[in-house]
């Protein structure tokens, strides 16, 4: 299963447009966050781990692949 967002990122002053794709397969449970660089990867997985938590939904238990791009 495929889903596509449109979101946006601000760096400084200058705001720009980002695609937010989201896959879930089968594999061993876990997110994988791709299109950052390595240190935003980080925020972002747990950003992402804590927002779905204070919506109290649940992470399926499958294998999780966002992809980020500019």
């Amino acid at each position: 299963m495929v889903a596509l967002v449109h979101s946006g990122a601000v760096l400084g002053i200058e705001g720009y447009p980002v695609e937010v794709e989201v896959n879930l397969s089968q594999g061993l449970p876990g997110m994988s966050i791709v299109g950052l660089p390595d240190a935003a990867v980080k925020e972002s997985s747990d950003r992402v781990s804590a927002a779905i938590r204070n919506t109290q939904l649940s992470l399926p238990v499958r294998r999780i692949t966002v992809n980020l791009a500019p």
